[in-house]
């Protein structure tokens, strides 16, 4: 298993190369779709993508935790966190197994 992480210019080069825009354009066009996925997800609300997955902010209540050196305890505070969960596609995908027909309602 490889180490290669896709970046940003990865994934305007493969617009470039798939759809034949320039490459400013190409560029551009990822800009914008990820500055829309960034405003949808912070105004809570939900992403889901065709056979990819959903994102989803879920909000975290205060809880008490503890610091594992000291055994301290310390309060957490309230918080936003971004939650990916993978479609049954993109998991059969990973693994290497059949890609399941139908829907894909994850």
């Amino acid at each position: 298993m490889g180490s290669k992480t896709l970046t940003r210019a990865d994934l305007t080069e493969a617009v470039f190369n798939a759809v034949g825009l320039s490459r400013n354009e190409s560029a551009q066009m990822v800009e914008d779709i990820l500055e829309e996925l960034c405003a949808a997800l912070t105004r809570g609300e939900t992403v889901k993508l065709s056979s990819f997955g959903t994102f989803q902010v879920r909000q975290k209540s205060e809880r008490v935790g503890r610091n594992p050196k000291t055994g301290d305890e310390v309060p957490i505070a309230p918080r936003r966190v971004l939650v990916f969960r993978p479609s049954h596609v993109l998991k059969a995908q990973i693994n290497g197994g059949p890609v399941p027909n139908g829907d894909d309602e994850d």
